[in-house]
């Protein structure tokens, strides 16, 4: 089964150390149309912690943001 684009992005963001603007607004479409699974979400916590603990770098800055969903 292929990795969803969350987890791929997530994947990415490991391997690089850093995750993109263009990573974070891709992630948060996904978010906001609700088309991700149990196991994306698994990863956004990975992600959080990691951007968190510094283990990852955010481009865009401010960790709060990352995780805010638009509502509709």
């Amino acid at each position: 089964m292929p990795l969803s684009i969350i987890r791929r992005l997530v994947q990415s963001a490991f391997q690089t150390g850093y995750l993109s603007v263009e990573s974070e607004g891709l992630i948060r479409q996904v978010l906001a149309v609700k088309g991700y699974q149990l196991a994306d979400l698994d990863a956004l916590e990975q992600l959080h912690s990691a951007l968190y603990s510094g283990q990852i770098k955010r481009e865009a800055g401010d960790l709060v943001s990352l995780f805010a969903v638009p509502e509709d």
